[in-house]
């Protein structure tokens, strides 16, 4: 998808809304600014006054406006078919949702391949919805061996997504965060603290798992501030792939280069403004990225939900700028794109 396009977003005619909370999304609809509900700072007010007129204001915007808007194509539609087994290949969905073809082993990462995350009711999601639409969807997708979930957030844990994998796919998740899979199909679900290694065996065969430290945070709700948040590292045929989930500055990616560099880092560079306390900027991601030795950088977590205040296309014109004399270590720019690892 071209500049022009992703330009036209939200040009709706009807002016703009911007929504504030945890997700922190700007959607486009009336002029009125509209708070999640359920995150309302006082939480004293019982429901009724200017809460209840909130919520209202909310699903009807949500069942008008938003609901209408369209949303945009990636920008390209990798074909994983064709894939090599003998390389290392990825390909950015959108958001956080990376799917990687590890010497034959197919990895996903933080699934979120509908239009909407949030609440789910009968029919209806309470939440964001997308800009950009996924570039593959659950049918487009090859046999899944691992599930990678970074956190407990509603954009990385997408319950209407984990429903649709097969059983048999393996799932390592952050520390207390395997009970919300309870009612999903699968049967090898396994947290991971910091620090800690898992090998993974698949028919393809075995990959290591390490988990570690990232600035950020994991509640799902208001009263689940202990489940865990991890970054993860990749490690297979003397090969690293580094997938930081999110994360704000951290010196924890300095101690991921005293064994060997890494290949790839995937890093999240949107949602900084104001959430720069956990999500990094995109000259933060470079650096982090550089201290832990990457040879290339793939950017995630951007141009999918509007979770922030900067514009639609700054963190990707950032995160260039920043790598301006080695332009050659870009990953990719676009929702759809694909890297093969030299």
């Amino acid at each position: 998808m071209g500049l022009g396009r992703c330009c036209r977003i939200g040009r709706c005619g009807v002016g703009r809304v911007e929504v504030t909370g945890v997700y922190s999304m700007a959607c486009f609809g009336s002029c009125a600014r509209i708070r999640y509900p359920w995150q309302m700072r006082n939480q004293n007010q019982n429901l009724g006054g200017s809460r209840a007129r909130r919520w209202y204001a909310y699903l009807w915007h949500e069942w008008t406006v938003e609901s209408r808007r369209p949303i945009a194509p990636a920008f390209a539609r990798p074909n994983p078919a064709e894939w090599s087994d003998n390389r290392i290949t990825a390909a950015w969905l959108g958001h956080a949702t990376v799917l990687i073809n590890f010497f034959g082993i197919k990895i996903l990462t933080d699934p979120v391949l509908f239009p909407r995350i949030g609440i789910r009711l009968p029919g209806l999601t309470l939440g964001p919805k997308r800009l950009i639409a996924s570039a593959l969807t659950v049918r487009d997708l090859p046999k899944i061996d691992i599930v990678l979930l970074s956190h407990a957030h509603f954009d990385h844990i997408d319950m209407r997504t984990l429903h649709r994998f097969d059983r048999s796919t393996t799932v390592i998740t952050a520390h207390r965060t395997s009970d919300l899979l309870r009612w999903t199909r699968f049967r090898d679900v396994s947290e991971l603290r910091w620090k800690e290694r898992k090998s993974v065996s698949t028919s393809a065969g075995k990959i290591d798992i390490v988990a570690f430290r990232v600035k950020h945070w994991g509640a799902r709700t208001r009263r689940d501030t202990y489940r865990g948040y991890n970054g993860y590292v990749l490690e297979r045929n003397n090969r690293r792939i580094l997938f930081a989930g999110d994360t704000a500055l951290s010196d924890s990616f300095a101690e991921l280069r005293a064994s060997s560099p890494i290949d790839l880092a995937i890093m999240p560079i949107g949602a900084y403004n104001p959430w720069i306390h956990s999500h990094c900027t995109p000259e933060q991601a470079v650096h982090m990225a550089n201290e832990a030795g990457a040879h290339f950088i793939m950017p995630v977590h951007h141009q999918t939900f509007r979770f922030s205040a900067e514009d639609f296309r700054e963190p990707i014109e950032r995160f260039q700028a920043a790598l301006w004399e080695t332009p050659e270590r870009i990953a990719l720019r676009e929702i759809g794109e694909t890297f093969v690892l030299p």
